[in-house]
């Protein structure tokens, strides 16, 4: 009868055989049961995209998969597969000492039984068993590596070697975790809590500055605080599209400081319609710092008043003249308050355009001088009304006052009517030499010269 082999090489000698060769097969089986217990090798799988089978070689030393340990060398430039015959059962140490980043997979030459895959950025050590559980799948299982733990729990202070990539599943950490959402983007998501105050600190290892996201609060209300260190910025979006800052359900949107405290505040009405609304704190300003302000939108008219019964000034930060007109000063006429003592107020319309007053009394001059109406240059000032009405001269607003009255109409008259018993006199260019005076007794008109008067 003929010796047989097991699986990873060894003879099994027959009864009677090998005679005068049994010490010479017994020595290889032996330095094979050593080279399976604590056997070295590295196998080279360098390449494009392949599969390497690691054979075995009955009788003899040598054969690869009859090696305890086995690392793996080479550049790779495609996804690798290492495999072993069906039949091996024992257990490997493997080490990923390639170059490149691809994957490397280690299964059975057949079946659809469990394999172990060395991930593409993996170049680590890993424990496998190689199972020989089943005629046609046996599966390859990994063991825990160094001290023996299993689970994270079991090690006080666990530290990672690289990235933690979540695979789409989440970390629960009591109540918070972390999520991979539907476009594999991790987030952390904070839950009710019986903890007084929950905070992540991030620290910047060259200063040791820690910004930090914290929630505090009972489980019904949680507020969420972020705290940029120094002059650091709480940014939102991905810089690549626009940011929205909203509410969660149909509630106004308040921005402040401080919680409110001494904080004046926007708020953004919720609702069709609703306000945004400016309100500083105490006798604070709303300030816009900008060259220009524009306000109304581009369907309809634009009104700027007083919130109440205040009076609405408009003024300028500082000594420069205040100008008022439209359309950016395009085919518009304006009013300009000078700035500057004695400063005019100056009403300028476009081209021929008017100034017109739609009041039913125009009053001129202050309470402590006398007014002047003038033409502004070297033109003839025109005094008129503006349709088919008298126009009429007085002072006092008519009360104690004569009046001149210049009837409108064709062949109008021109009266002068004197209050009581004054008189219309006309004077000369001094008014001391004579004077004219023109009386009527209501049949006619008599002229006397009365000099010295």
């Amino acid at each position: 009868m003929a010796s047989t082999y097991t699986p990873l090489g060894i003879e099994l000698q027959a009864t009677g055989e090998n005679a005068g060769t049994w010490g010479t097969k017994t020595n290889t089986n032996l330095s094979l049961v050593e080279q399976i217990s604590g056997g070295y090798i590295a196998k080279s799988i360098a390449g494009s995209a392949q599969t390497t089978a690691l054979a075995v070689s009955d009788g003899s030393t040598g054969a690869e998969l009859a090696h305890r340990m086995i690392e793996f060398t080479g550049t790779i430039t495609g996804n690798q597969i290492v495999t072993i015959p069906i039949d091996v059962q024992t257990f490997y140490f493997l080490r990923n000492s390639t170059s490149g980043s691809h994957t490397v997979q280690f299964k059975y030459a057949s079946g659809s039984g469990d394999s172990f895959t060395f991930a593409a950025t993996d170049k680590g050590d890993k424990i496998v068993f190689a199972t020989g559980n089943d005629g046609t799948n046996p599966d390859i299982d990994t063991l825990a590596i160094g001290t023996g733990i299993s689970d994270v729990v079991d090690d006080t202070s666990p530290q990672l070697g690289g990235n933690l990539d979540t695979n789409s599943h989440n970390i629960l950490i009591d109540d918070a975790h972390f999520l991979a959402d539907e476009n594999g983007n991790e987030q952390i998501i904070f839950q009710t809590t019986s903890s007084a105050v929950n905070q992540f600190d991030v620290t910047n290892a060259a200063t040791g500055n820690a910004p930090s996201i914290s929630a505090t609060g009972d489980d019904s209300n949680i507020d969420m605080v972020l705290i940029p260190k120094g002059t650091g910025e709480t940014k939102i979006g991905t810089g690549a599209a626009n940011a929205t800052l909203t509410s969660s359900g149909a509630h106004d949107l308040i921005l402040d400081t401080n919680s409110g405290t001494n904080s004046g505040n926007i708020t953004i009405t919720d609702g069709s319609n609703g306000n945004i609304t400016l309100t500083p704190n105490g006798t604070g300003d709303v300030v816009a710092v900008a060259d220009t302000l524009t306000v109304g939108d581009a369907d309809a008219a634009a009104t700027i008043s007083s919130n109440g019964a205040g009076t609405l000034t408009l003024t300028t930060g500082g000594a420069s003249d205040l100008v008022l007109n439209t359309n950016s000063g395009t085919d518009s006429g304006n009013i300009t308050i000078t700035d500057g003592s004695n400063g005019n107020i100056t009403l300028t319309p476009n081209g021929t355009g008017d100034v017109v007053a739609s009041a039913d009394t125009l009053t001129v001059g202050d309470s402590g001088a006398a007014a002047v109406i003038n033409s502004n240059g070297a033109g003839t000032l025109t005094v008129t009304t503006g349709g088919a009405s008298d126009l009429i001269l007085n002072t006092n607003g008519g009360t104690s006052a004569g009046t001149v009255t210049l009837t409108d109409g064709s062949n109008g008259d021109i009266t002068i009517a004197p209050d009581g018993t004054g008189r219309a006199k006309v004077t000369n260019a001094t008014g001391t030499s004579s004077t004219q005076v023109v009386t009527t007794d209501g049949k006619g008109i008599a002229f006397a010269m009365v000099f010295g008067y």
